[in-house]
């Protein structure tokens, strides 16, 4: 029926990207009987073209080492309730920054070595390297071909600066969770929820926060009374909102102060200028152009309903797809995607 000849590969599937999703289908693909291969890049705190680290955004630099933070924050405020509950302490408690970001380091060392575990107890064979897509069944890492029945990309995606003037001085949510230093002073640019959060932590480890919205109010997209309840109640922990500001230009001075200048005006003194301005689907650098694989203006790749790209051995499941881009809705994509390669049971994800 001109169907191609069976050929051999290395590798039922080899998955690009050991974050939620890769993990989950890699694992799952294993368990259902696939020779299965993942290559992700070595361990860093903070994700570059070089470095990331088996178990991807969500355990390195974003919903684990945030709670451990939140955590942190939340103390200060307990310590100020305390007193009505009788308690009494003759000195004011003090934080030491470089001991909160050294536990956190262990812990996420501890978390991707038990990540590494989980793939290597279902047989999954892990590679440290850059993947990188020769043709519709041959992947390179580092300059070593590994040839595969279907390849998975699930490279994710990275914290996104605009390019405005002084941007090389401002910071992204990866950086701001291993700052060597507790700012004095923090600026952070967006009212999403990564903007909030990190407002709320400085705040709780007494830095001095201002957060620059382009709206009138926080939460765009959310629920009106959760964004006024929000905005109003952060306000009254002193967190200074400048709404209706865009950012123009950071200056940095002779004393290594950063100033931030926006539609409204210009206000100085920060140690610290954080942007949370959405994040973009990681696919630079990939090869997807060269062999075929379609996509869209932001940097996404485009899949159907089953996770397909337009190349029918590629398949892409997570961030970098650009659907709704939340860890358990990559686990759900990654473990749909096993079941429709493995199982021989086409599965949707199901949103």
């Amino acid at each position: 029926n001109g169907a191609e000849p069976l050929r051999h590969y290395d590798f039922d599937l080899f998955t690009i990207g050991a974050g939620s999703g890769g993990v989950r289908a890699s694992r799952f693909a294993a368990n259902f009987g696939a020779s299965v291969a993942v290559c992700e890049l070595p361990f860093s705190t903070i994700s570059s073209e070089t470095t990331g680290g088996v178990g991807g955004t969500c355990v390195l630099r974003g919903c684990v080492p945030k709670k451990l933070m939140v955590y942190a924050s939340k103390y200060s405020h307990e310590f100020d309730e305390s007193n009505g509950f009788g308690w009494k302490y003759d000195t004011e408690p003090k934080h030491d920054w470089s001991t909160l970001m050294a536990n956190k380091n262990a812990e996420l060392q501890r978390l991707t070595g038990i990540y590494k575990n989980i793939l290597n107890k279902a047989g999954v064979t892990l590679i440290e390297g850059r993947g990188k897509i020769v043709d519709p069944h041959t992947v390179d890492v580092d300059g070593k071909l590994y040839t595969a029945r279907h390849i998975l990309i699930s490279v994710g995606g990275r914290p996104f600066i605009p390019d405005i003037q002084g941007s090389e001085y401002a910071i992204d949510s990866d950086a701001a969770l291993d700052l060597p230093s507790k700012p004095e002073k923090v600026a952070i640019v967006g009212g999403g929820y990564i903007a909030l959060e990190f407002a709320g932590i400085f705040n709780g480890v007494t830095s001095e926060v201002h957060v620059f919205i382009r709206q009138k109010k926080v939460l765009r997209g959310f629920d009106e009374e959760i964004r006024d309840f929000v905005g109003e109640q952060m306000a009254l922990r002193g967190i200074q909102f400048h709404t209706e500001e865009s950012p123009q230009a950071i200056v940095k001075s002779a004393d290594g102060s950063l100033s931030l200048k926006t539609n409204k005006g210009t206000i100085e003194g920060f140690s610290h200028i954080m942007f949370a301005t959405g994040r973009r689907p990681n696919t630079k650098n990939l090869g997807l152009e060269s062999v075929g694989v379609k996509i869209n203006k932001n940097g996404a790749i485009e899949v159907d309903e089953y996770s397909r790209t337009t190349v029918p051995s590629i398949w892409a499941v997570g961030d970098v797809t650009d659907r709704i881009n939340l860890t358990p809705v990559a686990l759900m994509e990654g473990a749909a995607l096993a079941k429709t390669l493995f199982q021989n049971e086409p599965t949707k994800p199901d949103y």
